[in-house]
């Protein structure tokens, strides 16, 4: 039988993750000496070596990958069976590990505040990266759940939808179209497009449409983030499909707007997604459920062109009657002079 500590354990899986005696020693607070003496008598231990090092580099041997593998399962389950106990107390509390893609931004703060709030006792870490780096995370199992819109195919795992992800077409306010209706997906092939990078699940969407109209588009940049393209579409370099999520900050003061095209919104989904066959935690089970009933309030405002567009009429509308009062304002301040001069600080309250 193997005699090892679950400290030694600790210890072991923090250089097998980082590579690295002095990594390890910082996560851990320890210094590298004690490090390195706690991975010798753990080989020592197991009868086997677990790293080779080339260089100033540490790599596991078969008998460390194996050893890492199960550190990870006996970890998870030491934390589940933490927050089981919590749970039997009647408490809520443990650690949420998340990896979402850089898009959720727009809208997961919104969701996470309120079940932080609601659950105290919960940490929670969230790692937001590109599609590529949340699948390569979803396949070695790194983290609780996983918030995406386009689902892997080589991966077995359950997903589960809870939000609508419509993609539109943005261009900037100002744009010879944004008045247009019902515009036609060929009458773009003459414009420029803003495109995410390739691989992107938002860019795969709109090129799944072209192909099957068979037509293309202009690229004249790719962006790999959300607010570049948004920037360069307003400065006038092109057109872009964009998840809706992507305006609810700007609002109706946006210097965007959302055109009128056949076809578009394309219907996305977002899903919350884990490996098939493993076992969630108590924290990951509440959060899962939390997020079938909060994401509801994310639902409305700018999912369709006729929504956009009555904020914007709102917004004009608004901006018009400012102006207006303070043109009037004015006019009033010319012809009444003297009064004016006879006051040394005026404060003009201008009410709408």
């Amino acid at each position: 039988m193997i005699h090892a500590t679950l400290h030694q354990l600790k210890v072991f899986e923090a250089t097998a993750r980082h590579g690295s005696f002095t990594r390890a020693a910082e996560e851990l607070f320890l210094t590298q000496p004690t490090v390195s003496m706690q991975v010798k008598q753990l080989t020592k231990a197991i009868g086997l070596s677990l790293f080779e090092q080339v260089g100033k580099r540490l790599f596991l041997t078969d008998a460390g990958r194996e050893l890492y593998s199960t550190c990870q399962e006996i970890f998870q389950r030491l934390d589940q069976l933490e927050m089981t106990v919590a749970d039997l107390k009647g408490m809520k509390q443990g650690k949420l590990r998340l990896a979402v893609i850089t898009t959720t931004k727009y809208f997961m703060p919104r969701l996470l505040g309120p079940f932080c709030q609601r659950y105290p006792g919960i940490d929670v870490s969230l790692a937001v990266t590109n599609h590529e780096q949340v699948i390569e995370r979803l396949a070695n199992n790194q983290d609780d759940l996983y918030v995406m819109s386009q689902l892997p195919d080589h991966i077995d795992i359950k997903s589960h939808p809870f939000l609508e992800n419509p993609l539109v077409v943005v261009a900037p306010q100002n744009h010879p179209l944004a008045n247009e209706k019902n515009i036609a997906l060929r009458q773009l092939a003459d414009e420029y497009f803003i495109m995410r990078e390739p691989g992107s699940g938002t860019r795969g969407a709109l090129q799944k449409m072209l192909d099957e109209q068979k037509l293309s588009v202009k690229v004249r940049l790719e962006l790999g983030s959300n607010e570049a393209i948004k920037q360069a579409v307003a400065g006038g370099l092109g057109i872009s499909v964009l998840s809706r999520h992507t305006l609810l900050p700007e609002a109706a003061n946006s210097e965007l707007t959302i055109l009128d095209v056949q076809d578009f919104p394309i219907s996305r989904q977002w899903y919350v997604v884990y490996l098939s066959g493993k076992q969630l935690s108590v924290v990951a089970t509440t959060f899962l459920e939390y997020l079938q009933d909060a994401a509801d309030t994310l639902s409305g405002g700018f999912a369709d062109v006729a929504e956009w567009a009555k904020r914007r009429a709102a917004s004009d509308l608004a901006a018009d009657r400012a102006a207006r009062i303070a043109e009037q304002t004015a006019n009033q301040t010319d012809l009444e002079p003297n009064i004016l001069e006879d006051i040394e600080s005026p404060d003009i309250v201008l009410q709408s």
